[in-house]
């Protein structure tokens, strides 16, 4: 595997922390919620071992998010680096509400776009 293809277990590390954060849970509720041993995690969020894909996916999907977020790959593809961040913090963000409240957001930002055409 060349360089290019290799994710730095600092950005998984990073974000499994910036996540919980996000959730407002501390590492051994983020274990819990994966159903991983709080040591094993540890491990994880500190960057000393990478998770195969199997345990990527299961912890991703126990925080409500996606396994490219987890490895620092944006799903959005602006060469704004910075817009393409608060996508992924929207989009995270969106995984804690109910459809209700993404209406909501939608219907602003939809507000939003609607005034600016009218400017």
């Amino acid at each position: 595997m060349n360089a290019e293809q290799t994710v730095p277990m600092e950005t998984l590390a990073n974000r499994l922390q910036e996540r919980a954060r996000q959730l407002g849970i501390s590492n051994a509720e983020a274990a819990r919620r994966t159903g991983l041993d709080e040591r094993r995690y540890a491990h994880y969020a500190s960057g000393r071992r990478e998770p195969d894909l199997a345990t990527l996916v299961r912890i991703a999907s126990s925080l409500g998010t996606s396994p490219n977020w987890l490895l620092g790959f944006s799903a959005v593809t602006n060469k704004d680096p910075d817009l393409a961040a608060f996508v992924d913090r929207f989009t995270n963000a969106a995984g804690g509400m109910t459809k209700r409240e993404i209406e909501v957001c939608v219907i602003q930002a939809e507000a939003i776009v609607a005034a600016k055409a009218r400017a």
